[in-house]
């Protein structure tokens, strides 16, 4: 009698837990922005310097947007007439 009322109770708790875990879990949907999915990183300009024999600089600017390579060019000519 003992071990059926032990048996009897120990499935009404495992059933309990396992049904009560089903119920716990919510469903969640995650949508990606189109406009962040789309949106690239800036690729940094890339400069590459050169002095010649004289002391002389000059310069070979690469990079995909021209207001960014302009803006390094301007740059560059006025750190190098500080100097």
């Amino acid at each position: 009698m003992k071990k059926l009322l032990i048996v009897l109770i120990s499935f009404c708790f495992i059933f309990t837990f396992f049904s009560e875990q089903g119920y716990s879990q919510t469903q969640v949907q995650v949508t990606k922005d189109k406009v962040l999915q789309y949106a690239k990183p800036k690729k940094p300009v890339k400069i590459k310097l050169h002095r010649d024999k004289k002391g002389e600089y000059s310069w070979d600017i690469t990079g995909e947007s021209v207001d960014e390579i302009i803006k390094a060019d301007k740059r560059l000519r006025q750190l190098l007439k500080e100097e």
